[in-house]
């Protein structure tokens, strides 16, 4: 069973096309690791065992007769419970929706079967994704695969702990504030936030309906490996005709990029929270290695980022939390998670203040691009520590996130190290807007070099 939930989904999916192993055995392998793993996790809040084990017969009598769905024919995957899936309880992880059976899929949800990806169930999440912990009055907290103990982070903390536990190969999480990539960092695991206007957004709990906080939230996929994410991200990017801020750009091929030439710039501190000794030591040593593979390396920060954090709150707060009380309203929801209560701490700002707030943004955006004239890409923590005990999780956890949620560039996260306590240690590779292909290559490089994610050692 280890070969087979250990692998990737490149991999798997390879391997069953060519029927070295068949869509049950490897759904049964991942439905058995789930049965194991998650009571001490609580990282999976729905299973969809029946459906899954009947569809995963269906893809292997297609591929009897010749037919193939598509890239992830009779893959397995997971799916974070703020995407809607139809037939499934979808919570969004509020009180309000804990019954509630979307009628169809989320559009990248339907992307991901349309390539023949067979759902296992959904994975838990911070109320509405608005909180650094993954705990909820629906389902509870869940925990940190390499010290259940620690958080696994927020809000795709159910995602990144199910994969880095090997219960699933392939999960989709959301970003708004580093969703994806801190707990990426926390579980070992790597995970994008594309380019703003990349992936739709549609079924998404946060959608694209949220006024002047659009550009902030991004939807990527989550992974073992980097490869993954490289198979993975053009089946969920482009128009689908109703997110109105996807922009029709073509992703090129990591495979493409030369390293000679590329200029990258590095950064350790933040400015607003000291990177613990050996995160620190990870980005150099990614620097180095950078170095060696050819690129022009340079220790220099961005400037701004000092103040990145302090702006992304001002930002999410504006509207005084009226937006997080109508998206409550509308699930139905009454008592709203303790974690999420941040969000109503602030006064909705007057017109004029709120014209200068999003003027401050604008002219934020503008002095770090103009700094990304000199860079191809940027390499940073993720995180100034690794996973933090549950409940320790606060602003600054996330402020080596942010400021490219602000700009809405592409930032990939892939394992770099270990700390002294055993837990992962990720590294940021950030790269000018819609250069994924180049984030992605880099990530890989660093992958290759330094081993990427390791298995857990959970009492299994």
């Amino acid at each position: 069973m280890d070969t087979i939930i250990y692998t990737s989904a490149t991999k798997l999916a390879q391997a069953i096309r060519t029927k070295e192993v068949s869509s049950q055995e490897v759904v049964n392998a991942y439905l058995k690791r789930i049965e194991a793993v998650n009571p001490q996790l609580n990282a999976v809040v729905q299973l969809t065992a029946d459906t899954a084990c009947h569809q995963a017969r269906q893809a292997d009598a297609a591929l009897a007769h010749g037919e193939i769905k598509g890239p992830l024919h009779g893959v397995p995957m997971t799916i974070k419970d703020t995407f809607d899936t139809a037939d499934v309880i979808s919570t969004a992880a509020t009180q309000g929706r804990a019954s509630f059976v979307p009628k169809q899929d989320a559009t990248v949800v339907a992307r991901l079967r349309a390539a023949g990806a067979i759902l296992l169930g959904k994975t838990n999440s911070s109320e509405l994704t608005l909180a650094g912990e993954t705990n909820n009055l629906v389902y509870g907290r869940t925990n940190n695969p390499y010290d259940v103990s620690r958080t696994p982070g927020g809000s795709s903390g159910g995602a990144a702990a199910i994969v880095a536990a090997g219960g699933s190969p392939l999960d989709v999480g959301s970003d708004t504030g580093g969703s994806i990539r801190v707990p990426a960092h926390f579980c070992g695991i790597a995970g994008i936030r594309p380019t703003s206007g990349r992936v739709p957004r549609t079924g998404h709990i946060v959608s694209f309906d949220v006024g002047i906080l659009d550009a902030l939230t991004q939807i990527g996929p989550m992974t073992r490996f980097v490869e993954d994410l490289i198979l993975t991200l053009p089946i969920l990017a482009g128009m689908d005709w109703r997110d109105p801020a996807i922009v029709p750009m073509p992703l090129a091929d990591p495979d493409s990029v030369s390293f000679k030439g590329l200029r990258a710039a590095f950064y350790l501190d933040n400015g607003l929270a000291s990177p613990s000794l050996e995160t620190a030591e990870v980005v150099r040593t990614v620097a180095h290695l950078l170095s060696e593979a050819g690129l022009s390396v340079e220790e220099k920060r961005p400037p701004g980022v000092d103040r990145s954090s302090d702006l992304w709150t001002r930002i999410l707060l504006a509207d005084g939390g009226a937006g997080v009380r109508r998206l409550l309203q509308k699930a139905g929801t009454t008592q709203m998670s303790p974690n999420i209560e941040w969000t109503q701490s602030g006064s909705a700002l007057s017109p004029v203040e709120l014209i200068d707030l999003m003027a401050e943004w604008g002219m934020f955006r503008s002095q770090m691009l103009l700094f990304l004239e000199a860079y191809d890409v940027i390499i940073c923590p993720v995180s100034a520590h690794p996973a933090v005990p549950h409940g320790a999780a606060d602003g600054s956890t996330f402020s080596y996130a942010k400021p490219y949620n602000l700009t809405g560039w592409p930032s990939v996260v892939v394992r770099g190290g270990t700390s002294p306590e055993g837990l992962p240690i990720g590294v940021q590779v950030v790269a000018r807007p819609w250069r994924e292909e180049v984030a992605l290559a880099v990530a890989q490089r660093i992958e290759t070099a330094l081993g990427g994610w390791q298995r857990p050692s959970l009492n299994t």
